[in-house]
């Protein structure tokens, strides 16, 4: 596939996931990139959920620019959900939408057609990190059931807000 068909890929991504997923999306901008200091905390608020709840995961802090910034894995948790805390990390940032969105829009509208789209990844597990109104990055978690891994996602997420 050519560098050109790629972006045009990516570009439907972002069109239709925002148009289907989130009525706010577009209105939200990306800001500054999440500091590491900040990921750690934000992980560190997703940990604790996950202890509370006694799940083995993994948590993945991606920045605005979806790039990785921190991963925390737990003892006990799979080797495979290290890619797909990743992959629900950069899909959150990607749409500016929860991974929720695309997980309900599949199943519950019948639009099938997005688990075609690159970089989707239609499981509950990521979310936006979100500070002063600007998206900074995204926190994806795996291991357990979509729900528990949005929750803890969540937990992370919810630690910026005041």
């Amino acid at each position: 596939m050519t560098v050109i068909k790629q972006t045009l890929m990516q570009l439907v991504l972002v069109a239709l996931t925002i148009n289907c997923c989130s009525t706010h999306a577009e209105t939200i901008a990306y800001g500054a990139p999440i500091s590491l200091e900040l990921a750690k905390k934000v992980a560190q608020a997703a940990s604790t959920e996950m202890h509370k709840k006694h799940l083995e995961l993994t948590i993945a802090v991606v920045d605005s620019g979806g790039n990785l910034i921190y991963l925390e894995r737990s003892n006990q948790a799979p080797i495979g959900t290290v890619d797909a805390a990743i992959g629900k990390a950069k899909a959150a940032n990607g749409i500016k939408a929860p991974t929720k969105a695309l997980e309900d829009q599949i199943l519950n509208n019948n639009k099938i057609n997005l688990l075609g789209i690159p970089g989707a990844f239609p499981v509950e597990g990521g979310v936006p990190l979100i500070a002063n109104q600007k998206i900074i990055g995204a926190i994806g978690a795996s291991g357990a059931t979509p729900s528990d891994d949005g929750a803890v996602a969540n937990a992370g997420a919810k630690s910026l807000q005041p």
